[in-house]
This record gives C-alpha cells, sequence and structure tokens, in this order.
C-alpha cells in the first residue's frame, strides 16, 4: 500500500509543481472572455462540489452514521453526471457516458479505500490504490485523445494527484487528525480548480466558435 500511495503523493507533489498557480485562463483570439469565465464557474462548481460531497460520505465512514453517508453519496453520484453531461456539447453522448464510467470507476476506488480504511483492511486498502492509479492512466488516454491540448501526462498528474487528496483526507478522518483536514480541504479546493480550469481552456482552445 504505501509504494501506491507514495506514488500517487509524488505526482500530486509534482502537479502542482507544473500547475501550482499558472492555471488562470488566458485569453483565446475571437472568443467571448465573459462566455469563457461563465464556463470556468461553472466547471469550478461542479469540481468543488465532487469533492464537497465526497467529504460527506468520508466523514460519514468515519463516524458510522450510513444514513447521512447514504445521502451525501447518492449527491457525489449527481454531481458525477453533472460533470461528465458537460462533455455532450462537444464530444456527444457516447463521450460524455464514457466519462462518467470513468469517474464512476474513480469515486468507486475513493469509495473503497474509506471503507477499507475503516475496517483496516489493508489488500481492499491496496486494490483500492491500484484502481486510483490505472483510472488515472484511463482519463487521462480519454481526454488526451479528445483534446489535443490535453497532454496525457498533465491529466494523469492531475487526476492522480487529485486522487492522491482524497487517501489523505481519508487517512486524516480515520486518525482523527482535524487539525490537519482544516488545511487539506483548501488543497484540495485549488487544486480542483486547476483541473476546471485546464478543461475550461482546452474546450476553448479546440472550439473557440462556440465561445464566440
Amino acid at each position: 500500500m504505501n509504494k501506491i500511495f507514495q506514488s500517487l503523493a509524488v505526482l500530486a507533489l509534482t502537479t502542482i509543481g507544473f500547475v501550482g498557480c499558472d492555471y488562470e485562463p488566458k485569453a483565446v483570439e475571437n472568443t467571448n472572455p465573459a462566455r469563457v469565465a461563465e464556463m470556468k464557474q461553472a466547471f469550478r462548481d461542479l469540481w468543488v462540489g465532487h469533492i464537497f460531497w465526497v467529504r460527506h460520505v468520508v466523514s460519514n465512514d468515519a463516524t458510522h452514521n450510513q444514513e447521512e453517508r447514504d445521502a451525501a453519496e447518492k449527491e457525489v453520484v449527481e454531481n458525477a453526471k453533472q460533470i461528465a453531461h458537460t462533455m455532450t456539447p462537444f464530444y456527444g453522448e457516447e463521450a460524455a457516458q464514457k466519462f462518467l464510467t470513468l469517474l464512476d470507476i474513480n469515486y468507486g476506488a475513493v469509495r473503497d479505500y474509506s471503507g477499507a480504511s475503516i475496517v483496516g483492511d489493508t489488500r481492499r486498502q491496496d486494490a483500492a490504490l491500484a484502481l486510483l492509479e490505472s483510472n488515472a492512466d484511463d482519463i487521462a488516454d480519454f481526454l488526451s485523445h479528445l483534446n489535443p491540448y490535453l497532454k496525457k501526462d498533465t491529466v494523469r498528474g492531475m487526476i492522480a494527484a487529485h486522487s492522491a487528496h482524497h487517501v489523505l483526507q481519508i487517512n486524516q478522518y480515520k486518525d482523527r487528525e482535524y487539525a490537519h483536514l482544516g488545511a487539506t480541504w483548501p488543497m484540495m479546493r485549488q487544486h480542483v480548480y486547476a483541473i476546471a480550469d485546464t478543461l475550461t481552456m482546452a474546450l476553448v482552445r479546440q472550439f473557440p466558435d462556440q465561445f464566440s
């Protein structure tokens, strides 16, 4: 487990290095800045919604509150559908469904890691971490083939870092490191902003006429 988690953590650090704060959208010729900003904000809201509801699943796992956990999980699923269907106007329904499948796999691995952590099942933790690692590859391969402005290594690093943040948060809840949780949330939020902005600008560059 440690080896896989360390791999995810290294990717998280390297991603922060090449993304940092330099992910602000840059102007694309013949596009309407207001429309670009609107898309950027919509994507940010969706991705923050994702980490918000996953956090609630994880926290209710840790406190064994099944009813609230199940309610939060429904929100996670609905949010994933909304994220995936942002693809539809650009790539069609089939691509959106494929993206949803990949997002569901990612969340499923996070959920499995959380559940395994509660009961101390290291084999299930290992399997969940391995799935997160392969899922980062699959998402990167999928998105980079759709959009030439989404480089595979960049996307893989960003998704792996995102997964590592979920794992870190789960471990902190399990170990009751509440003081550290306060610092983890803004880090996760800033990173999903980077993901949202990267996706936004890749769409703007590939489909500038839709943002004119």
